[in-house]
């Protein structure tokens, strides 16, 4: 599976996207008699990735978990307009309050999952790998990061503790590129490093340094021939900035090893799914 068993961190997501949306109480829902059962299914309204299932299921779950779904797509799953994506059997209430906040999982997972498979389709003859960033909804990363991942693309650093990149600000306040660089290879954390550059001679010094990744950094086509040419391999090499769907095929046959695009998390279209009770 491409995503890790239920975990709290999973849970307390959902937990918080409840509480923001039940508060003390379900009002409207309250209207319902509380034995009485009922019966939904979800379609998708439009063609998709599917993306979310963990988190739609564990909101239900969280409200009653005697309610019973029953999937019929999977994540990561090509889906199409007037599909049947699963259904559900339960206490009405249970249905009703957690309807509107599991289906904002679900589209907006699935909508970042569609996009990085536009993305990965564009390249996938090349050897060039599709990147997030750090540019996710706040609360959703690892969210986001798994769908980044059921579209196709691959996921950067999770967050500032688990990768080094050091960028523009990072190197005016060590002293310069070189200096970064020593102090980085002081931490002790073992993990590579990576840099920011902006133009030719600051790979050069990236690479006299010994960094181990290069953050090209608004870089033209042409300019990254240039750069993956000097590099030689001694060096991986990431282009970033000015990066979309319709030049992302110029950019990744330059050469380069990764492209990080913001917009696979940052720039997001929930997918239009509807949740219909029989």
């Amino acid at each position: 599976m491409l995503l890790e068993a239920l975990d709290e961190q999973l849970l307390k997501t959902v937990r918080l996207a409840i509480e923001e949306d039940i508060g003390s109480g379900d009002l409207t829902a309250g209207l319902v008699p509380e034995d009485r059962i009922w019966k939904a299914r979800v379609i998708s309204r439009e063609a998709a990735v599917l993306c979310g299932h963990a988190w739609f299921d564990a909101v239900f779950h969280h409200i009653d978990p005697d309610v019973d779904i029953r999937w019929y797509a999977r994540d990561a799953e090509r889906i199409e307009a007037g599909q049947l994506l699963c259904t559900l059997e339960g206490k009405a209430r249970a249905l009703l309050s957690g309807e509107r906040t599991a289906l904002n999982f679900l589209q907006t997972l699935s909508g970042t999952a569609t996009l990085a498979a536009r993305y990965a389709e564009v390249v996938k003859d090349l050897d060039t790998r599709i990147l997030d960033t750090r540019k996710t909804l706040p609360g959703l990363r690892r969210a986001q990061k798994y769908a980044v991942r059921c579209g196709g693309c691959h996921n950067h650093r999770s967050g500032l503790y688990d990768g080094i990149l050091i960028k523009e600000n990072h190197i005016a306040a060590a002293g310069g590129i070189a200096e970064a660089v020593e102090a980085a290879r002081a931490l002790p954390t073992g993990l590579p490093i990576e840099i920011e550059v902006e133009n030719l001679d600051e790979v050069r010094q990236a690479l006299s340094a010994g960094a181990d990744r290069l953050l090209l950094d608004n870089f033209s086509p042409a300019q990254l021939r240039e750069a993956v040419e000097l590099t030689a391999h001694r060096a991986e090499l990431e282009a970033s900035g000015g990066i979309d769907l319709d030049n992302l095929r110029e950019y990744a046959e330059t050469g380069v090893d990764y492209i990080s695009i913001g917009a696979l998390t940052k720039d997001v279209r929930a997918i239009d799914l509807s949740m219909r009770f029989d």
